[in-house]
């Protein structure tokens, strides 16, 4: 959550000043499906993105409650909660400050780069299966 979400929330905060006086300024963060649960990737493959009551933020995030829903840590669902924060945010900065500053945010999904050592935890199998199926069945494949 501190480098995926954190990171991002509190270097676009330093850049406001800077990006209301950008001629057609923008601002894109990087989105996932994983944190969306009406697609495959979000809704189907375990653990689902969920924040709960955010409690783990209001404890600080300390050991052992790691997590936004005040969960001990599972990487998987770090991530994907990250994403939906991510997301939230974007849209929250948008209707914040588009309409006084003219700057455009957004998110996007530029698929997903299934052969990478993100999926380290994941077992061996999954490893061998997930690029076959993002590239076939849903189309998510970035080579």
């Amino acid at each position: 959550m501190g480098v995926n979400h954190l990171g991002h929330f509190l270097l676009v905060n330093l850049l406001l000043d800077d990006m209301k006086k950008a001629k057609n300024a923008r601002c894109v963060i990087v989105g996932s499906i994983t944190g969306n649960t009406n697609t495959v990737g979000g809704g189907l493959v375990y653990p689902r993105a969920d924040l709960g009551d955010l409690s783990g933020l209001a404890s600080g995030g300390t050991k052992p409650i790691e997590m936004v829903d005040g969960k001990a840590f599972f990487g998987a669902k770090a991530y994907k909660d990250s994403k939906v924060c991510n997301m939230m945010t974007v849209s929250e900065l948008h209707r914040r400050y588009h309409e006084k500053t003219g700057i455009t945010f957004a998110s996007m999904y530029p698929g997903c780069i299934a052969e990478t050592a993100l999926f380290r935890e994941k077992r061996p199998w999954f490893r061998k299966a997930f690029p076959w199926f993002m590239k076939y069945v849903t189309g998510g494949y970035v080579g």
